[in-house]
């Protein structure tokens, strides 16, 4: 079939809405119809060549929800009229990280940014002009239309709102887990969050949700610090120096349990700026993406192992998706996790360029496409 898709021809390029050829679903496979797409900035970094990809055109959009409109065959537990939350980490329930509970370390990942189907690189669900289109992460949520692995969507309850439910993809999972899963945030805790844009907003509901009593939020923009506030931060700051010496003053001199780095476009100073805000055994969690070729930071090995700090990667906060974006619902129904509030801009996918031309403006926390 036919559908429209965001989609980006080259790198550095700029989103562009075409329309593409949609295989219908293999086995193990369904198509979705799009409600909502969260517009994150792994999507940028893709535009920018900050990460690359290995296959051109690609199709964008790695947050996404929707009905299930078309069933491939051998498929259990799934059925056509089902809401579905997109996973941009597909979790196959079998690999070594899968039993072990690690779920976004599935092996099924290792072809996510290569765009075709898992396993086979030389199969793709959509083309143009008779040309392969990879699909972002395996899912490509910047379309009307997408067919992907059963691996990669998980069913919530029909009654849950499929517009904010499509930021459980990635930035609520990415966010809060850094806080609750990575950094492990305790009741009573000093931590500081730095960066605050779709995924530090919530790492401030993480951090709070677990019980800190000093919530940190760090950012230049006024605004988002203001977002910061409302989603549960005790404090706020636009540099991490201040930061940490605000941490230090409310714990008797030792900084921070833990800081959490969400920085857009993270670089090694921004690495280095946190590892002195954090105490002896304090954890330095790295959510953050940069460009490929970043270097290491310069980390005092002495210090490092003297004062047994801990440099804690995390990807999607490590989360298990089919247990966590489950759980997470179950939050946003009880009131505990905000989801509406989080977005800041809808727009038609004919927007989605717009919609990243503001991202970089800092006028969102987090924008949204929706669709029809």
């Amino acid at each position: 079939m036919k559908t429209r898709s965001g989609i980006l021809r080259q790198a550095p390029g700029k989103y562009e809405v075409v329309e593409v050829d949609l295989e219908e679903p293999q086995h193990g496979e369904v198509m979705v119809k799009l409600a909502a797409s969260g517009m994150c900035h792994s999507d940028d970094h893709i535009a920018t060549g900050d990460m690359p990809v290995g296959t051109y055109p690609i199709a964008g959009g790695h947050e996404g929800s929707g009905v299930i409109a078309q069933v491939g065959p051998g498929v259990r537990g799934l059925a056509e009229g089902d809401h579905v939350v997109f996973s941009f980490l597909p979790g196959c329930g079998r690999c070594r990280w899968c039993a072990s509970g690690m779920q976004n370390l599935c092996d099924l990942g290792s072809t996510l940014l290569v765009g075709s189907r898992p396993g086979d690189p030389t199969s793709f669900r959509m083309s143009l002009d008779g040309a392969p289109v990879g699909q972002m992460a395996g899912i490509s949520t910047f379309s009307e239309y997408t067919t992907v692995d059963i691996a990669s969507v998980v069913k919530i309850p029909d009654d849950v709102p499929l517009v904010p439910a499509c930021l459980l993809g990635c930035g609520v999972g990415t966010g809060w887990g850094s806080a609750v899963n990575s950094a492990q945030v305790q009741v009573g805790d000093t931590v500081i969050i730095m960066g605050i844009g779709g995924i530090g907003i919530n790492a401030v509901q993480g951090a709070a949700h677990a019980g800190a009593a000093n919530v940190i939020a760090v950012d230049p923009l006024p605004f988002k610090l203001e977002k910061a506030e409302e989603m549960g931060a005790t404090h706020t700051f636009s540099t991490i120096e201040e930061a940490g010496e605000f941490a230090r003053s409310a714990t008797n001199g030792q900084g921070a349990d833990s800081t959490i780095v969400t920085v857009g476009v993270t670089a090694a100073n921004h690495v280095e700026q946190a590892y002195y805000t954090i105490r002896k055994a304090g954890t330095l969690v790295l959510t953050g993406i940069g460009k490929a070729t970043e270097g290491a930071p310069p980390i005092p090995l002495m210090d490092l192992t003297l004062s047994q700090k801990r440099i804690q990667g995390s990807l999607f906060g490590a989360c298990a998706p089919s247990k966590d974006i489950l759980r997470q619902v179950d939050l946003y129904q009880r009131g505990l996790l905000k989801l509406d509030e989080l977005i800041t801009t809808r727009y038609t996918l004919d927007q989605v360029a717009q919609g990243y031309e503001d991202m970089h403006a800092g006028k969102n926390i987090r924008g949204v496409i929706v669709f029809d």
